[in-house]
Protein backbone atom coordinates (compact mmCIF):
# COMPACT_ATOMS: atom_id res chain seq x y z
CA UNK A 1 0.00 0.00 0.00
CA UNK A 2 0.94 3.78 -0.17
CA UNK A 3 0.98 5.96 2.77
CA UNK A 4 -3.00 7.59 2.61
CA UNK A 5 -4.92 6.95 6.03
CA UNK A 6 -7.11 4.29 4.20
CA UNK A 7 -4.53 1.95 3.42
CA UNK A 8 -4.31 -0.39 5.77
CA UNK A 9 -7.87 -1.20 6.65
CA UNK A 10 -8.01 -1.60 3.12
CA UNK A 11 -5.44 -4.03 2.97
CA UNK A 12 -6.61 -6.17 6.12
CA UNK A 13 -10.25 -6.88 4.31
CA UNK A 14 -8.25 -7.76 1.05
CA UNK A 15 -5.85 -9.55 2.79
CA UNK A 16 -8.53 -11.36 4.71
CA UNK A 17 -10.78 -11.81 2.11
CA UNK A 18 -8.41 -13.77 0.11
CA UNK A 19 -7.45 -16.29 3.50
CA UNK A 20 -10.80 -17.03 3.72
CA UNK A 21 -11.17 -18.40 -0.05
CA UNK A 22 -7.63 -20.35 0.57
CA UNK A 23 -5.01 -18.54 -0.36
CA UNK A 24 -1.63 -17.56 1.73
CA UNK A 25 -0.83 -13.88 1.73
CA UNK A 26 2.03 -11.77 2.55
CA UNK A 27 2.42 -7.73 3.44
CA UNK A 28 4.76 -5.67 2.45
CA UNK A 29 3.48 -2.58 4.01
CA UNK A 30 4.11 0.96 2.58
CA UNK A 31 6.15 -0.16 -0.34
CA UNK A 32 6.34 1.38 -4.50
CA UNK A 33 3.75 0.30 -7.34
CA UNK A 34 7.00 -1.69 -8.98
CA UNK A 35 7.94 -3.33 -6.11
CA UNK A 36 5.18 -5.20 -5.76
CA UNK A 37 5.45 -6.03 -9.37
CA UNK A 38 9.31 -6.96 -8.70
CA UNK A 39 8.21 -9.33 -5.59
CA UNK A 40 5.10 -10.43 -7.76
CA UNK A 41 7.55 -11.63 -10.32
CA UNK A 42 10.31 -13.02 -8.64
CA UNK A 43 8.87 -14.43 -5.26
CA UNK A 44 7.09 -17.12 -4.64
CA UNK A 45 3.82 -15.58 -5.60
CA UNK A 46 0.72 -16.29 -7.91
CA UNK A 47 -0.05 -12.64 -8.31
CA UNK A 48 0.58 -9.10 -6.57
CA UNK A 49 -2.13 -6.68 -4.81
CA UNK A 50 -1.19 -2.69 -4.85
CA UNK A 51 -3.08 -0.43 -2.79
CA UNK A 52 -3.17 3.05 -4.26
CA UNK A 53 -4.40 6.00 -5.84
CA UNK A 54 -1.15 6.67 -7.25
CA UNK A 55 -0.81 10.89 -7.85
CA UNK A 56 -4.34 11.73 -6.87
CA UNK A 57 -5.58 13.33 -3.26
CA UNK A 58 -6.05 10.69 -0.06
CA UNK A 59 -8.93 10.71 0.01
CA UNK A 60 -8.79 8.54 -3.57
CA UNK A 61 -8.07 5.06 -2.77
CA UNK A 62 -7.91 1.66 -4.87
CA UNK A 63 -6.81 -1.47 -6.24
CA UNK A 64 -3.99 -2.27 -9.00
CA UNK A 65 -3.79 -6.51 -9.83
CA UNK A 66 -0.39 -7.45 -10.46
CA UNK A 67 0.07 -11.19 -12.35
CA UNK A 68 2.89 -13.52 -11.46
CA UNK A 69 4.92 -12.41 -14.72
CA UNK A 70 5.23 -8.37 -13.23
CA UNK A 71 2.75 -6.86 -15.58
CA UNK A 72 -0.61 -5.83 -14.31
CA UNK A 73 -3.68 -7.50 -15.33
CA UNK A 74 -5.18 -6.67 -19.19
CA UNK A 75 -8.50 -5.04 -18.97
CA UNK A 76 -10.25 -7.96 -19.75
CA UNK A 77 -9.44 -9.94 -16.64
CA UNK A 78 -9.77 -6.83 -14.48
CA UNK A 79 -13.38 -6.44 -16.09
CA UNK A 80 -14.15 -10.29 -15.39
CA UNK A 81 -12.97 -10.29 -11.69
CA UNK A 82 -14.92 -7.02 -11.21
CA UNK A 83 -18.08 -8.78 -12.64
CA UNK A 84 -17.37 -11.76 -10.21
CA UNK A 85 -16.95 -9.71 -7.32
CA UNK A 86 -20.44 -7.44 -8.04
CA UNK A 87 -22.35 -11.10 -8.23
CA UNK A 88 -20.72 -12.69 -5.31
CA UNK A 89 -21.88 -11.98 -1.63
CA UNK A 90 -19.48 -11.87 0.54
CA UNK A 91 -18.75 -14.52 3.40
CA UNK A 92 -17.40 -13.17 6.23
CA UNK A 93 -18.58 -9.94 8.91
CA UNK A 94 -16.74 -7.75 11.00
CA UNK A 95 -13.51 -5.75 10.34
CA UNK A 96 -10.66 -8.20 9.63
CA UNK A 97 -7.20 -7.76 11.58
CA UNK A 98 -4.30 -5.53 10.12
CA UNK A 99 -1.86 -7.15 8.55
CA UNK A 100 1.84 -7.61 10.00
CA UNK A 101 4.48 -6.51 7.82
CA UNK A 102 7.03 -8.48 6.50
CA UNK A 103 9.99 -6.41 6.37
CA UNK A 104 12.00 -8.71 4.18
CA UNK A 105 10.02 -7.68 1.14
CA UNK A 106 11.31 -4.42 0.48
CA UNK A 107 14.41 -5.46 1.76
CA UNK A 108 14.39 -7.80 -1.41
CA UNK A 109 13.28 -5.11 -3.63
CA UNK A 110 16.24 -2.93 -2.72
CA UNK A 111 18.90 -5.31 -3.12
CA UNK A 112 17.71 -5.64 -6.43
CA UNK A 113 17.65 -1.47 -7.74
CA UNK A 114 20.98 -1.72 -5.79
CA UNK A 115 22.13 -4.23 -7.79
CA UNK A 116 21.94 -2.60 -11.12
CA UNK A 117 24.04 0.67 -10.18
CA UNK A 118 27.07 -1.36 -8.78
CA UNK A 119 29.38 1.20 -9.02
CA UNK A 120 27.66 3.71 -6.63
CA UNK A 121 26.60 6.87 -6.50
CA UNK A 122 29.55 8.56 -4.58
CA UNK A 123 30.01 11.97 -5.02
CA UNK A 124 26.88 13.18 -6.52
CA UNK A 125 24.50 15.27 -4.50
CA UNK A 126 20.69 14.25 -5.02
CA UNK A 127 17.50 16.04 -3.02
CA UNK A 128 14.82 14.05 -2.96
CA UNK A 129 10.75 14.62 -2.79
CA UNK A 130 8.87 11.94 -1.89
CA UNK A 131 5.72 13.08 -2.15
CA UNK A 132 4.73 12.05 1.59
CA UNK A 133 4.29 8.60 -0.34
CA UNK A 134 5.42 5.35 -1.02
CA UNK A 135 9.33 6.08 -1.29
CA UNK A 136 9.56 8.13 1.77
CA UNK A 137 11.75 5.64 3.94
CA UNK A 138 12.76 3.46 0.54
CA UNK A 139 14.34 6.55 -1.32
CA UNK A 140 16.51 7.93 0.86
CA UNK A 141 17.56 5.00 2.18
CA UNK A 142 18.55 3.77 -1.30
CA UNK A 143 20.36 6.76 -2.50
CA UNK A 144 22.41 7.17 0.76
CA UNK A 145 23.48 2.71 0.27
CA UNK A 146 24.89 3.58 -3.21
CA UNK A 147 26.80 6.17 -1.08
CA UNK A 148 25.07 9.88 -2.67
CA UNK A 149 24.43 13.05 -0.38
CA UNK A 150 21.03 13.27 0.26
CA UNK A 151 18.44 15.64 1.25
CA UNK A 152 15.45 14.73 1.42
CA UNK A 153 11.83 16.47 1.38
CA UNK A 154 8.55 15.54 1.85
CA UNK A 155 9.18 12.22 4.04
CA UNK A 156 7.09 12.66 6.97
CA UNK A 157 3.49 10.79 5.54
CA UNK A 158 0.66 11.14 8.06
CA UNK A 159 -2.11 9.45 6.11
CA UNK A 160 -3.23 12.62 4.51
CA UNK A 161 -0.54 14.86 3.11
CA UNK A 162 0.23 12.43 0.39
CA UNK A 163 0.68 14.24 -2.89
CA UNK A 164 -0.40 17.61 -1.48
CA UNK A 165 1.82 20.84 -3.10
CA UNK A 166 4.80 18.28 -2.92
CA UNK A 167 6.27 15.09 -5.59
CA UNK A 168 6.02 15.19 -9.14
CA UNK A 169 3.00 17.42 -9.70
CA UNK A 170 4.16 20.27 -7.87
CA UNK A 171 7.54 21.28 -8.84
CA UNK A 172 8.11 24.90 -8.12
CA UNK A 173 8.69 24.67 -4.18
CA UNK A 174 11.40 22.01 -5.37
CA UNK A 175 13.43 24.54 -8.04
CA UNK A 176 13.40 27.03 -5.93
CA UNK A 177 15.27 24.99 -3.33
CA UNK A 178 17.56 22.89 -5.48
CA UNK A 179 18.82 26.06 -7.05
CA UNK A 180 19.54 27.30 -3.34
CA UNK A 181 21.15 24.19 -2.60
CA UNK A 182 24.67 22.34 -2.87
CA UNK A 183 22.96 19.64 -4.53
CA UNK A 184 23.96 18.37 -8.15
CA UNK A 185 19.97 17.27 -8.97
CA UNK A 186 16.75 16.97 -7.55
CA UNK A 187 14.01 14.38 -8.16
CA UNK A 188 10.55 13.91 -7.36
CA UNK A 189 8.04 11.16 -6.95
CA UNK A 190 4.15 10.67 -7.31
CA UNK A 191 2.41 9.25 -4.36
CA UNK A 192 3.07 5.27 -5.18
CA UNK A 193 6.71 6.25 -6.90
CA UNK A 194 5.97 4.73 -10.22
CA UNK A 195 7.07 7.99 -12.10
CA UNK A 196 10.19 10.29 -11.21
CA UNK A 197 10.50 14.11 -12.87
CA UNK A 198 13.88 15.63 -12.13
CA UNK A 199 14.83 19.60 -11.75
CA UNK A 200 18.56 20.50 -12.85
CA UNK A 201 20.80 22.24 -10.15
CA UNK A 202 19.75 25.70 -12.23
CA UNK A 203 16.19 24.78 -11.74
CA UNK A 204 15.12 23.54 -14.87
CA UNK A 205 12.72 20.92 -14.99
CA UNK A 206 13.60 17.68 -16.93
CA UNK A 207 10.28 16.08 -18.07
CA UNK A 208 9.69 12.07 -18.89
CA UNK A 209 10.89 12.99 -22.46
CA UNK A 210 13.80 14.08 -21.79
CA UNK A 211 14.57 11.40 -19.40
CA UNK A 212 13.69 9.35 -22.34
CA UNK A 213 16.44 11.12 -23.86
CA UNK A 214 19.48 10.79 -21.22
CA UNK A 215 18.81 6.92 -21.04
CA UNK A 216 18.32 6.64 -24.81
CA UNK A 217 21.79 7.67 -25.55
CA UNK A 218 23.18 5.99 -22.37
CA UNK A 219 21.50 2.99 -23.33
CA UNK A 220 22.92 3.13 -26.88
CA UNK A 221 26.40 3.78 -25.73
CA UNK A 222 26.39 0.66 -23.83
CA UNK A 223 25.02 -1.23 -27.05
CA UNK A 224 21.58 -1.80 -24.80
CA UNK A 225 18.71 0.03 -26.72
CA UNK A 226 17.42 -3.00 -28.56
CA UNK A 227 14.98 -2.75 -31.46
CA UNK A 228 14.13 -5.63 -33.52
CA UNK A 229 15.76 -3.78 -36.41
CA UNK A 230 16.84 -0.81 -35.14
CA UNK A 231 16.98 1.38 -31.93
CA UNK A 232 14.14 2.24 -31.07
CA UNK A 233 12.32 4.37 -28.21
CA UNK A 234 8.72 3.62 -27.85
CA UNK A 235 6.74 7.11 -26.05
CA UNK A 236 2.87 8.07 -26.99
CA UNK A 237 1.10 10.80 -29.10
CA UNK A 238 1.94 13.35 -25.95
CA UNK A 239 5.58 12.94 -26.40
CA UNK A 240 7.15 16.58 -27.84
CA UNK A 241 8.33 16.82 -31.68
CA UNK A 242 11.50 18.09 -30.18
CA UNK A 243 12.33 14.45 -28.43
CA UNK A 244 11.80 12.80 -31.77
CA UNK A 245 14.26 15.12 -33.87
CA UNK A 246 17.24 14.84 -31.02
CA UNK A 247 16.59 10.79 -30.45
CA UNK A 248 16.57 10.84 -34.80
CA UNK A 249 20.09 12.71 -34.66
CA UNK A 250 21.22 9.67 -32.78
CA UNK A 251 19.84 7.44 -34.92
CA UNK A 252 17.41 6.56 -32.98
CA UNK A 253 13.96 5.74 -34.14
CA UNK A 254 10.71 6.47 -32.20
CA UNK A 255 6.73 4.68 -32.13
CA UNK A 256 3.98 6.25 -30.87
CA UNK A 257 1.34 4.82 -28.66
CA UNK A 258 -1.79 6.31 -27.45
CA UNK A 259 -1.68 7.76 -23.76
CA UNK A 260 -1.23 4.68 -21.17
CA UNK A 261 1.83 2.93 -19.44
CA UNK A 262 0.59 -0.63 -20.14
CA UNK A 263 0.28 0.64 -23.70
CA UNK A 264 3.72 1.68 -24.11
CA UNK A 265 4.85 -1.46 -22.76
CA UNK A 266 2.97 -3.39 -25.23
CA UNK A 267 4.61 -1.35 -27.74
CA UNK A 268 7.65 -2.13 -26.25
CA UNK A 269 7.47 -6.41 -26.27
CA UNK A 270 6.06 -6.46 -29.52
CA UNK A 271 9.81 -4.54 -30.68
CA UNK A 272 12.03 -6.17 -28.60
CA UNK A 273 12.64 -2.44 -27.06
CA UNK A 274 14.39 -1.75 -24.03
CA UNK A 275 13.10 1.78 -22.98
CA UNK A 276 9.75 3.55 -23.62
CA UNK A 277 7.74 5.63 -21.33
CA UNK A 278 5.75 8.54 -20.65
CA UNK A 279 6.53 12.68 -20.64
CA UNK A 280 4.42 12.40 -17.52
CA UNK A 281 7.77 10.85 -15.56
CA UNK A 282 6.51 6.90 -16.11
CA UNK A 283 9.41 5.49 -17.68
CA UNK A 284 10.01 1.84 -18.63
CA UNK A 285 13.44 0.08 -18.49
CA UNK A 286 12.58 -3.50 -19.85
CA UNK A 287 16.01 -5.17 -18.69
CA UNK A 288 15.69 -4.42 -15.31
CA UNK A 289 11.33 -3.97 -14.67
CA UNK A 290 8.33 -4.69 -15.83
CA UNK A 291 6.53 -1.44 -15.13
CA UNK A 292 7.24 2.51 -14.71
CA UNK A 293 9.76 2.83 -11.45
CA UNK A 294 10.49 6.18 -10.93
CA UNK A 295 13.76 4.69 -8.31
CA UNK A 296 15.15 3.17 -11.21
CA UNK A 297 14.52 5.53 -13.24
CA UNK A 298 16.66 8.08 -11.13
CA UNK A 299 19.23 5.51 -10.85
CA UNK A 300 19.49 5.54 -14.97
CA UNK A 301 19.84 9.11 -14.73
CA UNK A 302 22.11 9.61 -12.27
CA UNK A 303 24.59 6.71 -13.86
CA UNK A 304 24.55 9.08 -16.90
CA UNK A 305 25.40 12.11 -15.12
CA UNK A 306 27.72 9.89 -13.49
CA UNK A 307 29.98 8.19 -16.25
CA UNK A 308 29.60 11.02 -18.64
CA UNK A 309 30.52 13.91 -16.07
CA UNK A 310 27.60 16.25 -17.89
CA UNK A 311 24.85 17.92 -15.61
CA UNK A 312 20.94 17.69 -16.53
CA UNK A 313 21.41 20.91 -18.19
CA UNK A 314 24.07 19.63 -20.46
CA UNK A 315 22.57 15.89 -21.08
CA UNK A 316 19.35 17.83 -22.43
CA UNK A 317 20.97 20.80 -23.81
CA UNK A 318 20.30 19.32 -27.66
CA UNK A 319 16.20 18.40 -26.69
CA UNK A 320 14.64 21.70 -28.60
CA UNK A 321 10.46 22.05 -26.90
CA UNK A 322 7.79 22.71 -29.48
CA UNK A 323 5.17 25.01 -28.09
CA UNK A 324 2.60 22.83 -27.42
CA UNK A 325 -1.02 23.69 -26.27
CA UNK A 326 -3.76 21.60 -24.90
CA UNK A 327 -7.04 22.50 -25.00
CA UNK A 328 -10.13 20.32 -22.97
CA UNK A 329 -13.45 20.75 -24.19
CA UNK A 330 -16.25 19.41 -22.09
CA UNK A 331 -18.89 17.73 -24.74
CA UNK A 332 -22.39 16.07 -24.17
CA UNK A 333 -21.38 13.04 -26.83
CA UNK A 334 -18.73 11.46 -28.58
CA UNK A 335 -18.85 11.24 -32.40
CA UNK A 336 -16.71 10.21 -34.88
CA UNK A 337 -14.67 13.14 -36.22
CA UNK A 338 -15.20 12.63 -39.71
CA UNK A 339 -18.85 12.97 -38.72
CA UNK A 340 -17.71 16.99 -37.89
CA UNK A 341 -17.00 18.25 -41.14
CA UNK A 342 -16.09 21.33 -39.96
CA UNK A 343 -13.91 19.93 -36.64
CA UNK A 344 -11.92 17.87 -39.54
CA UNK A 345 -11.36 20.94 -41.88
CA UNK A 346 -9.85 23.12 -39.36
CA UNK A 347 -7.84 19.88 -38.23
CA UNK A 348 -6.40 19.51 -42.08
CA UNK A 349 -6.04 23.62 -42.27
CA UNK A 350 -3.78 23.54 -39.22
CA UNK A 351 -1.91 19.99 -40.57
CA UNK A 352 -1.49 21.95 -43.93
CA UNK A 353 0.12 25.48 -41.95
CA UNK A 354 2.45 23.29 -39.97
CA UNK A 355 3.21 20.54 -42.50
CA UNK A 356 6.02 17.68 -40.96
CA UNK A 357 7.05 20.47 -38.65
CA UNK A 358 4.13 20.33 -36.25
CA UNK A 359 1.34 17.84 -34.90
CA UNK A 360 -2.61 17.72 -34.08
CA UNK A 361 -4.07 15.50 -31.98
CA UNK A 362 -7.75 15.31 -30.83
CA UNK A 363 -9.02 12.56 -29.18
CA UNK A 364 -11.92 11.70 -26.39
CA UNK A 365 -10.71 10.97 -22.83
CA UNK A 366 -11.63 7.22 -22.03
CA UNK A 367 -12.50 8.62 -18.10
CA UNK A 368 -14.31 11.97 -18.62
CA UNK A 369 -16.76 13.80 -20.65
CA UNK A 370 -14.00 15.66 -22.60
CA UNK A 371 -12.50 16.07 -25.99
CA UNK A 372 -8.85 16.38 -25.67
CA UNK A 373 -6.74 18.82 -28.29
CA UNK A 374 -3.45 18.99 -28.59
CA UNK A 375 -1.47 21.25 -31.24
CA UNK A 376 2.16 21.27 -31.02
CA UNK A 377 4.43 23.46 -33.81
CA UNK A 378 7.66 25.59 -33.95
CA UNK A 379 5.53 28.87 -32.82
CA UNK A 380 3.74 29.83 -29.71
CA UNK A 381 1.14 31.82 -31.99
CA UNK A 382 0.22 29.74 -34.36
CA UNK A 383 0.10 26.77 -31.67
CA UNK A 384 -2.70 28.23 -29.81
CA UNK A 385 -4.74 30.00 -32.67
CA UNK A 386 -4.96 26.41 -34.25
CA UNK A 387 -5.88 24.47 -30.72
CA UNK A 388 -8.44 27.56 -29.57
CA UNK A 389 -9.95 27.13 -33.06
CA UNK A 390 -10.50 23.80 -33.55
CA UNK A 391 -11.72 23.55 -29.82
CA UNK A 392 -14.27 26.06 -30.89
CA UNK A 393 -15.35 23.84 -33.61
CA UNK A 394 -15.84 20.93 -31.35
CA UNK A 395 -17.48 23.02 -28.93
CA UNK A 396 -20.19 24.13 -31.11
CA UNK A 397 -20.94 21.05 -32.56
CA UNK A 398 -20.96 18.88 -28.93
CA UNK A 399 -20.54 21.06 -26.50
CA UNK A 400 -22.65 20.96 -23.60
Amino acid sequence: MDTRESGPWMAAEVGAGLRSEGAETDFAGVTTTPGVAYLTKNGPFSAGVMISASHNPYQDNGIKLIGHSGYKLPDAEEEALEADLSSTPSKRSGAAPLLEVDMQLDRAYVEHLAATLPQGLRGIGILVDCANGSASRLGPELFRRLGATVEAIHCAPDGRNINLNSGSLHLDGLRSRVRDSECDAAVAFDGDADRALFVSASGKVVDGDAVLLITACQLQRHGRLGGNSHPVVVATVMSNLGLERALAAHGIGMVRTPVGDKYVLEEMLRRGAALGGEQSGHIIFRDYATTGDGLLTALRVLEAMRETGLNLDELTQELEIYPQRLVNVRVKQRKPLDELPEVTAEIRAAESSFGDAGRVLVRFSGTEPLARVMVEGPDLDRVEHFANSIADRIRAELGE
